[in-house]
């Protein structure tokens, strides 16, 4: 069966009476809503409301499974210890797991249903479990599975789905967000469905709604293709010689960059190669102003 690795990606646990309570007043996403059958994507963010962690979210029986970077799970789940204080909720690391994707044209290979909605969770009969992408339905499926039920064929090439997320324009950690720098809704999170704004406080929520409300969004995430060598991320990307963005995630000649929303029409270079921005459907830039 055709699917990814995302060796990059890890899993813990929250168990306890008051597991969702304990972490609805942390994360940006509804927790009291899952069902066991369906699934959130959120940020952990400061408290002032800068990026730490996104993360995926699910109710599975007795527990929730949260799905977070690998190499900033050990640092959350000290984080959650530390505001558990006196709620009846365990958090625990989940080893012996992986992560991986499969894409909507290998979805049937693995029994999951085509017309399943953003966020359908399907517990599988081999153990495990499979969460439609709560971003976006057309970026596939996310299986959460015990290492014995991994296939043992090898997984498809990481680049091939990489470069896939990135024409959908779909973050991807620290890889795209910069930790206690980035916002969310300059990073899609709002039409990701990353922020419910009915629920109540949560860590960092005062900086994300007066960002939306006052309408402070200056710049956007979005997919780019090179035309030249593909720069570094990190890497300036320049308007006219003025600084105007910066590039992120790179994969081939196809990349994300965070861009000043006032330079999108405009020629745009990074090092020796020149940019050439799209628009995911998905995204909803402010009217021009006049």
């Amino acid at each position: 069966m055709a699917y990814f690795s995302l060796a990059h990606r890890a899993l813990l646990t929250i168990s306890g009476a008051d597991r969702k309570t304990f972490l609805q007043g942390l994360i940006s996403n509804d927790v009291l809503r899952l069902d066991g059958q369906s699934g959130v994507y959120a940020g952990f963010l400061t408290a002032q409301g800068k990026f730490q962690y996104d993360l995926f979210v699910a109710e599975t029986e007795d527990q929730l499974i949260v799905e977070v970077e690998a190499a900033g799970r050990a640092a959350l789940l000290r984080k959650l210890a530390m505001y558990v204080l006196r709620a009846a909720a365990k958090v625990a690391a989940l080893d012996g797991w992986q992560v991986i994707a499969v894409l909507p044209e290998q979805a049937a290979e693995w029994g999951l249903a085509a017309e399943a909605a953003a966020g359908t969770l399907v517990a599988l009969p081999s153990g495990g479990w499979a969460l439609r992408d709560p971003r976006l339905a057309a970026a596939g499926w996310r299986l959460w599975l015990p290492d014995a039920v991994v296939p043992t064929t090898p997984p498809e090439d990481f680049s091939q789905w990489d470069t896939r997320r990135i024409a959908l324009g779909l973050p991807d950690g620290s890889r795209d967000l910069i930790v206690e720098k980035s916002l969310l809704l300059e990073n899609g999170f709002d039409e990701l469905h990353g922020v419910d704004w009915k629920k109540g406080c949560y860590l960092g929520q005062e900086m994300t709604a007066r960002t939306k409300y006052r309408a402070l969004i200056r710049k956007r995430l979005l997919p780019v293709q090179f035309d030249g060598p593909p720069p570094v991320p990190g890497t300036l990307v320049l308007a006219g010689g003025e600084e105007a963005g910066e590039i992120r995630s790179v994969c081939g000649s196809v990349g994300l960059a965070l861009l000043r929303l006032e330079v999108l029409d405009q020629p745009l270079q990074a090092d020796a190669a020149t940019l050439q921005v799209s628009i995911p459907a998905w995204v909803t830039l402010p009217q021009a102003k006049g």
